[in-house]
């Protein structure tokens, strides 16, 4: 598996097919479906075959130093108010841009929600299974990301087709 994440300024389709076509393809492609855009620059894509890589590609996690750590709260304390969709891990150096996100993974600080905890995770660490709700949840806090589509006999690259068709049509009617 391959963990290389790979960020391209790709202002135009003609820009992406020709990147796709020299260095891809990807397994996921993620982009800002917002403007200003968060967390990336203007008409910024990041590339990966490791959905992990590139949602931490995204959040800065080793730059940012980020981490998930134990909330510093106990499920038995009667004495800390906090809503119950709130489980005991919290994100440190939660990314401050995401502070206004409205996302079921995470509270506006960073505490992890039962979203998370809802993950078939079998078995895995808190971690990956925060991951794993993220990839979920990403779309609505305002990205693209293009994945395998199984259902059309697409199981190893990001299934661009119908993105580019529409960014296309966009151009062309611009």
């Amino acid at each position: 598996m391959n963990k290389k994440t790979v960020r391209r300024i790709l202002i135009t389709t003609k820009d992406f097919k020709a990147f796709w076509k020299k260095q891809g393809p990807f397994k996921y492609a993620l982009t800002s479906a917002e403007f200003p855009p968060v967390l990336l620059e203007l008409e910024e894509w990041i590339f990966s075959d490791n959905i992990i890589c590139l949602l931490k590609e995204l959040m800065q996690w080793d730059l940012r130093k980020i981490a998930i750590v134990a909330a510093p709260f106990n499920k038995n304390r009667r004495d800390v108010l906090k809503p119950d969709t709130i489980i005991p891990w919290k994100i440190d150096n939660f990314p401050q841009e995401w502070e206004s996100a409205v996302c079921e993974t995470f509270t506006p600080l960073g505490y992890l929600t039962e979203a998370v905890k809802n993950i078939d995770s079998r078995g895995s660490n808190i971690e990956t299974v925060f991951f794993e709700s993220l990839e979920e949840n990403i779309t609505k806090i305002g990205y693209v990301l293009l994945k395998p589509e199984p259902s059309i006999g697409n199981e190893d690259a990001a299934y661009i087709t119908s993105y580019i068709d529409e960014w296309q049509a966009d151009e062309d009617d611009g």
